[in-house]
């Protein structure tokens, strides 16, 4: 069972960028984890909204296989407080399957993508960058990893 972070695009930010190598090496430790990149698409700006969408709907598909289970981080999304995430993460991890989640471009995802995933999460009803959103995944799934093993990262 593998943990993946599938994100539209690069982490640019290089503060944002340690900051998540950070999470992903503390990760390592309880399971395991990968950090996806699928790469921005070519001539973006000649592209319409939903041209994009559905190029990098196609890109990201590319990448997930039937097994896995996969949430989108999308603004309409299920919301969690810290310990029903952990929760979460336990009963999926409890199947076996891979689990993806996907942070999509801009513009967010195409209808295939929605199609294909088996929910939609929510990280805040505030909107945050693609860039910001990253570092907060990240850090919420490490965070559900230290509450599942009771050790002291998360107060109540």
């Amino acid at each position: 069972m593998r943990i993946s972070l599938l994100m539209v695009g690069k982490t640019t930010d290089p503060r944002l960028v340690s900051l998540i190598e950070d999470y992903r090496q503390r990760l390592k430790h309880y399971v395991p984890f990968e950090l996806v990149v699928i790469p921005d698409i070519k001539n973006a700006k000649a592209l319409s909204m939903e041209q994009l969408k559905r190029a990098e709907g196609e890109a990201i598909l590319r990448f997930l296989t039937p097994s896995m289970d996969v949430f989108l981080l999308d603004e309409h999304g299920r919301e969690f407080r810290s310990m029903e995430f952990a929760d979460f993460m336990q009963k999926k991890m409890s199947t076996g399957k891979d689990l993806v989640l996907v942070i999509g471009g801009a513009y967010g995802f195409s209808p295939a993508v929605y199609q294909r995933a088996n929910g939609k999460l929510s990280l805040s009803q505030m909107t945050f960058s693609h860039q910001m959103i990253r570092l907060m995944a990240i850090e919420q799934i490490y965070r559900a990893m230290t509450i599942l093993r009771n050790e002291p990262y998360h107060h109540e």
